[in-house]
This record gives C-alpha cells, sequence and structure tokens, in this order.
C-alpha cells in the first residue's frame, strides 16, 4: 500500500450552515460547494476547498446517523476524521488487516463517488482514519 495525499479532514458539526459561515466569513473560505444527502452512510455533507485540501462538513442524516454519538460528546461538533487517498482500496484493506488493524466495515461508496473505508481509531493512535480510492480523472 502506498498512502497517498490528504484528501480533505472531515468536520462534524451540528449544522452545515452555521460551519459554512464561519469558513466563509472568519477564514474567507470562497469556494464552497452545495451540500448533499449521502442516506447510505447516514449524513449530509458539504465540501469547502482549501489550495491544497477539502474540508468536509458532515451533519447527521435521520435519527438514526451513527454521527449523533460523536456530536453527543462533541455538542459543537470537532474534528471527526483525516482522509487519505490510496491507488486501490481493496489491496489497501487487506494490508491493513494483515497487520492487525480493524478496519470498520467493507468498501463502499463515499462522498467523492469513489470506494472508501474507515480505519479503527485505536489502530491510528486515536484517529479515525479514511483511505478512499484516488479518484481516476486524478490519475
Amino acid at each position: 500500500m502506498e498512502l497517498g495525499r490528504l484528501n480533505h479532514v472531515g468536520i462534524a458539526t451540528p449544522s452545515i450552515e452555521r460551519s459554512v459561515a464561519l469558513y466563509r466569513d472568519l477564514l474567507g473560505a470562497s469556494r464552497i460547494h452545495a451540500p448533499f444527502d449521502l442516506p447510505a452512510q447516514g449524513v449530509r455533507v458539504c465540501f469547502v476547498d482549501a489550495p491544497n485540501s477539502q474540508i468536509e462538513l458532515i451533519e447527521p442524516l435521520g435519527d438514526s446517523s451513527a454521527l449523533h454519538g460523536f456530536l453527543a460528546k462533541n455538542p459543537q461538533g470537532g474534528q471527526h476524521h483525516v482522509c487519505f487517498e490510496v491507488p486501490d482500496i481493496h489491496a489497501a484493506k487487506a494490508e491493513i488487516e494483515a497487520k492487525g488493524a480493524k478496519v470498520l466495515g467493507e468498501p463502499r461508496i463515499g462522498a467523492h463517488g469513489t470506494l472508501v473505508i474507515f480505519v479503527h481509531p485505536k489502530d491510528m493512535g486515536g484517529v479515525l482514519v479514511e483511505l478512499m480510492e484516488t479518484p481516476r480523472e486524478a490519475h
């Protein structure tokens, strides 16, 4: 497995609209994408572009969203995960598991339309790590 570029930092928020206002008004973000729903993952997502990466704002979608647990512990929101690109998600999953780390579930389509997996925080120094297959247009 080869670790690729940092694709985004995931920020959990109780309100995408309020978070967008912070990035726009306080930090001067000008490239903010329209929010969209990811029902399979139980989240609403909005990307904020930075010159070298993105911020992924994530808000719970529906009462059963797993993000409610995170926000119960962090009511104002906060850093939820970091996402790195990898060339082949299946090879990355196999290698990570062979090294003893726990992958949470099977590869699934993420917010960028490519396959993703999550590596358990206990195996990554307390940080939830998302690995996403590098989008084809980035090759």
